[in-house]
C-alpha cells in the first residue's frame, strides 16, 4: 500500500527542497520494504539519512524480541544480556521487536561456546577486547561522516546514498585486504605463531608538546602518527594497537618488520620541523597472545629499546638483528641493562644499505 508520509507526520519539520529530497528517500525505502513504524522511528530519531546503511548491516528479515531470542535458542535472556552488555551494546527492552536474524545467529553462536564449556569470565573478557575495538571503529566513522561525507547543502537523501556508497566501498576493501597470514592458514589456528618481532614507535617529545600547542592540533598530530603506523601495516605487518603518543604492530616476518620501523620513522622525518621525530624499538622471541594483545619479553623489551632510542633511529635487541637477516646495515649501540631485565642487553641500530 502506498503510504501517506504527510498524514502519517512524516514530513512534518521539512519544507521545500529538503521536503522533496525527504519524500523520494521514504519512497526508497517503502519499495525496499521498510515498514512504517521504522520509518516513524527513524524520523523521530533524526536517523532517517543513516536508515539505509542500518538495514545493510541487520540486514533483512524477520525481527524477534530478546525474549523470543532466548527462548528459541535456549539460553538464560540474562546470559545475553551480560554478553552484548561486555560487547558494548546493551540489550534493548526484553520485550521489543528490534533483534535481528543476524543476532538471533550470534546468540546460537554464544549458547555454542556455552555448550562446549567455555568459562564465562573468559567469553567476557573477548567480548569486552571485541567491544573496545568494535566501539573505536564507529567513533572513526562516525567522523567520517561529519567531516568528510557531510557537505553544505546536503540533504537527507544526499547524505543516505552518499554514506551507503562509502559503507559499500569501505566494506569491499576491507573482504580485499589479506587478514591471515600463511603460517595461519596452514597452522588453522590464527594468532598462534610463537615467534614475533614486535615493533613500538612513538613521538619524541610528545608530552612536552602537549604544553605548547592546543588540543585540536595535538590530536592531529596524534592521527597522523594512526595514518603512519597503519600505512606501513601492510601484511605480514600488523597495527595491534596505539597507545597515546605510541603505536604497536607486530609480524612473524622480522625484516619486515624492521622495514615498516625504517619507513615510518623516514616519514615522520618527511613531515618537517612541525611534526615530532619518531623513534622506535623492535624485540623478537616467544609472546603470548590473548584476547587480540601480545605479552612476555619482546614486547616489554621493544617498549623499553624505544624509550632509550634516539630520535629518528630504529633500535633492536641482538635477537631482532639476527632475525632480519643482511637486508640491513647495523652499528652496534652497546650493551645495557634495561629497566626490569635482569641481563645486559646488546643493541644495535638498523639503517637501510648505503648504496654502491
Amino acid at each position: 500500500m502506498k503510504i501517506d508520509f504527510e498524514a502519517e507526520g512524516l514530513l512534518d519539520d521539512v519544507e521545500g527542497e529538503a521536503r522533496q529530497a525527504r519524500c523520494e528517500l521514504l519512497e526508497r525505502l517503502t519499495g525496499e520494504g521498510v515498514p512504517l513504524e521504522e520509518l516513524r522511528e527513524a524520523v523521530e530519531g533524526g536517523r532517517l539519512a543513516l536508515l539505509p546503511v542500518e538495514r545493510a548491516v541487520a540486514g533483512d528479515g524477520a525481527r524477534y524480541t530478546p525474549r523470543e531470542v532466548a527462548d528459541k535458542v535456549g539460553i538464560d535472556l540474562a546470559i545475553l544480556q551480560r554478553t552484548s552488555l561486555a560487547f558494548g551494546v546493551p540489550y534493548p527492552d526484553p520485550n521489543e521487536r528490534s533483534v535481528t536474524e543476524a543476532d538471533l545467529e550470534a546468540a546460537r553462536r554464544v549458547k555454542a561456546f556455552y555448550d562446549a564449556g567455555l568459562p564465562e569470565e573468559g567469553m567476557m573478557q573477548v567480548a569486552r577486547t571485541v567491544g573496545m575495538a568494535t566501539a573505536r571503529i564507529a567513533e572513526a566513522n562516525r567522523d567520517l561522516v561529519i567531516r568528510t561525507l557531510m557537505q553544505p547543502g546536503d540533504t537527507e537523501q544526499d547524505l543516505a546514498l552518499r554514506f551507503a556508497d562509502a559503507f559499500r566501498a569501505h566494506m569491499l576493501e576491507q573482504i580485499r585486504r589479506d587478514v591471515l597470514g600463511a603460517a595461519d592458514i596452514a597452522s588453522g589456528q590464527p594468532g598462534t605463531a610463537t615467534d614475533i618481532s614486535v615493533c613500538f614507535a612513538d613521538l619524541v617529545g610528545f608530552t612536552k608538546l602537549g604544553e605548547q600547542v592546543e588540543t585540536e592540533e595535538l590530536g592531529l598530530i596524534a592521527g597522523r602518527l594512526d595514518e603512519l603506523a597503519t600505512a606501513v601495516a601492510e601484511p605480514p605487518v600488523r597495527l595491534v594497537k596505539l597507545i597515546g603518543d605510541a603505536a604497536m604492530l607486530v609480524s612473524t616476518d622480522a625484516t619486515a618488520m624492521v622495514e615498516a620501523a625504517l619507513r615510518m620513522v623516514e616519514t615522520a622525518d618527511e613531515e618537517g620541523d612541525d611534526f615530532p621525530r619518531l623513534r622506535a624499538g623492535v624485540a623478537h622471541g616467544s609472546v603470548h597472545v590473548q584476547a587480540g594483545d601480545y605479552y612476555g619479553r619482546p614486547v616489554n623489551l621493544a617498549s623499553r629499546l624505544t624509550a632509550i632510542a634516539k630520535p629518528g633511529s630504529v633500535l633492536l635487541d641482538a635477537a631482532a638483528k639476527a632475525a632480519a637477516g643482511e637486508d640491513f646495515d647495523y652499528s652496534y649501540a652497546g650493551e645495557k641493562r634495561l629497566k626490569g631485565f635482569d641481563s645486559r642487553a646488546k643493541l644495535y641500530r638498523a639503517r637501510r644499505p648505503e648504496p654502491k
